[in-house]
C-alpha cells in the first residue's frame, strides 16, 4: 500500500542540490526532501511520500488524515514511515 502521510515542517535546511527539512508525524521526526514543495515555510503542513513532500495541506486536514492512518494500525502507519511500529509508540 502506498499512502500520503501528513506531518509538519520543523524546520529547513535549503541544501545546494535539493532542499530538505525535518518533519513532525505526530511525534516521529523524519528527515524529507522538500524539493517538490518550493513555498513550503516551517510550521506548515505537507503530505510525504516516500521521503518527499509532495503537497502542501491545511492543519485541520493533515490531523484528520493521521487519525483515520492511526485507525488502520500502527502497522499501516510505520510501513508508510519505513520504521519500527516501536518508533511509533515514543
Amino acid at each position: 500500500m502506498c499512502l500520503g502521510v501528513p506531518g509538519a515542517v520543523l524546520d529547513i535546511d535549503p541544501d545546494e542540490r535539493l532542499p530538505m527539512g525535518t518533519v513532525d508525524f505526530g511525534g516521529l521526526r523524519k528527515e524529507v526532501c522538500l524539493a517538490y514543495v518550493p513555498d513550503v515555510q516551517v510550521g506548515d503542513y505537507v503530505i510525504v511520500h516516500v521521503g518527499f513532500a509532495i503537497a502542501l495541506v491545511d492543519e485541520a486536514e493533515a490531523h484528520r488524515t493521521l487519525e483515520v492512518l492511526r485507525a488502520m494500525g500502527e502497522g499501516a502507519l510505520a510501513t508508510e514511515l519505513g520504521v519500527d511500529v516501536a518508533e511509533l509508540a515514543r
